[in-house]
């Protein structure tokens, strides 16, 4: 399905200088009220953003586009992490949610994203309807517009839905570093642990529009590190800019890999008999050591493509309720059906509390296959199966490795690059099968 511009997430581009201006979202926001808003009762808009200073912007140009679409209720939820404007949505059946954020990329982009009734981001075909009628949607006049309704404690209904998974006071040993990328999450994760008892000390909490993901937060995982270790904490928590995803630190300032928070929280929920069919969903991006502890505890891994709305559909489909990424998006469908940095925080702690042992020592439930990724720049991106080269490079490769390795192709869905994975028992095979394809790559398409 070849999408203009919707990527694995949403819409994404540096602001006033891509398809990504003021222009582009009036007529984004006319589009998607004309598929979605004309059948929805009510016909509510919600609309959330992060701390970037084009944030305001675009919501204002959204929302007049939604209002030009036809009879529709637009209301700010300002800034707010990006589950809790699923949550917000599903309160409220609200036609759509939005989220202005791009995420973990740096204050010069911005992106937009949508949420239907239920909490569950767009399907690609509704995407694609959306797509289909923006060309054909004229910029807007010269008319003011409408005074935008103003929500109130808008992550109330949030936190209240999060906070009944740990106990109160139940962090009250804890002493927390908490690294929110001066993004959106800088009140609402602190505030919760806090609530609960931890000692918090934050970090990336003094947005100014600009400083978003600047250092901080889950892309600068060394910067948690070093805080953990300054202030002797038990562990460190980083999210991206939008809060859907998190990073962990253990005391000893070692970065927790994504696929092993993955098995850590996945095997937890195992234990207790809550995770449905016993199976874990991830992507394939995720590491072949995930596999082998899954089927060890008596659990299996599912595999999608990579994009957490991808892992929620499986989820949906096949009736999971765990699943994620090894990039920190993890999703627990049963609370909240979206990537959520702060719920699987909460999730995490609850197992050091169960535990009574600290995050270094939780890390042994699966060892990694060594692996090596990259990623290249392209200027365009012809069909991967249209290079009889690569092709037969890769076809040449998989049948060396057969089960002790993989190899993974892709092209990124928001940035003009191609993503390479290679991963195998032995990291002497990893580095030739890596050095073969990227040769292919950069001869190819670079």
């Amino acid at each position: 399905m070849n999408r203009q511009y919707f990527g694995t997430d949403g819409v994404r581009g540096e602001y006033g200088a891509s398809i990504l201006t003021d222009e582009f979202a009036y007529r984004m926001g006319q589009a998607a009220g004309r598929c979605i808003l004309n059948t929805a009762r009510p016909p509510l808009v919600v609309i959330g953003r992060d701390t970037r200073q084009s944030g305001p912007a675009l919501r204002d140009a959204l929302a007049r586009g939604f209002r030009d679409s036809g009879d529709c209720r637009v209301v700010d939820l300002g800034v707010i992490p990006t589950p809790a404007v699923a949550v917000y949505a599903r309160n409220v059946q609200a036609g759509l949610g939005v989220v202005i954020t791009a995420s973990h990329n740096p204050a010069k982009d911005n992106g937009i994203k949508f949420f239907d009734s239920r909490g569950l981001k767009l399907s690609d075909e509704v995407e694609l309807k959306i797509e289909n009628l923006i060309d054909s949607i004229d910029g807007p006049g010269t008319g003011s517009g409408h005074e935008l309704e103003v929500a109130l404690d808008s992550a109330a209904g949030y936190l209240d839905l999060l906070q009944p998974v740990l106990q109160i006071s139940s962090l009250k040993d804890l002493r927390i570093v908490v690294d929110t990328a001066n993004g959106a999450a800088f009140e609402t994760t602190p505030s919760l642990l806090s609530h609960l008892g931890a000692e918090v000390i934050s970090v990336g909490d003094q947005p100014n529009g600009a400083n978003i993901n600047e250092g901080v937060g889950s892309q600068f995982p060394h910067h948690l590190s070093k805080v953990v270790l300054e202030h002797k904490a038990d562990l460190g928590i980083a999210h991206d800019g939008d809060g859907d995803r998190v990073l962990f630190c253990d005391e000893k300032g070692e970065i927790v890999d994504g696929d092993v928070l993955l098995c850590m929280l996945a095997l937890q929920e195992l234990k207790h008999g809550r995770l449905y069919n016993n199976t874990l969903v991830s992507t394939l991006q995720s590491n072949m050591g995930l596999d082998r502890a899954m089927k060890q505890a008596g659990g299996q891994l599912v595999r999608t493509s990579v994009g957490d709305r991808y892992v929620l559909e499986e989820m949906q489909k096949s009736g999971f309720n765990v699943g994620g990424e090894n990039s920190g998006h993890i999703i627990f469908s049963d609370i909240n059906p979206t990537g959520d940095g702060l719920l699987a925080a909460l999730k995490l702690l609850a197992i050091l509390i169960e535990e009574k042992k600290p995050l270094s020592a939780m890390q042994a439930c699966m060892s990694l296959f060594p692996q090596r990724t990259g990623a290249m720049p392209v200027k365009e991106k012809p069909p991967l199966e249209d290079s009889a080269e690569i092709q037969s490079t890769l076809k040449s490769l998989e049948n060396e490795m057969g089960e002790t390795g993989r190899v993974l192709l892709r092209y990124s869905g928001t940035e003009p690059k191609i993503r390479l994975l290679i991963e195998g028992e032995s990291i002497e095979k990893v580095d030739k099968w890596y050095q073969t394809l990227e040769y292919q790559i950069k001869q190819r398409l670079t």
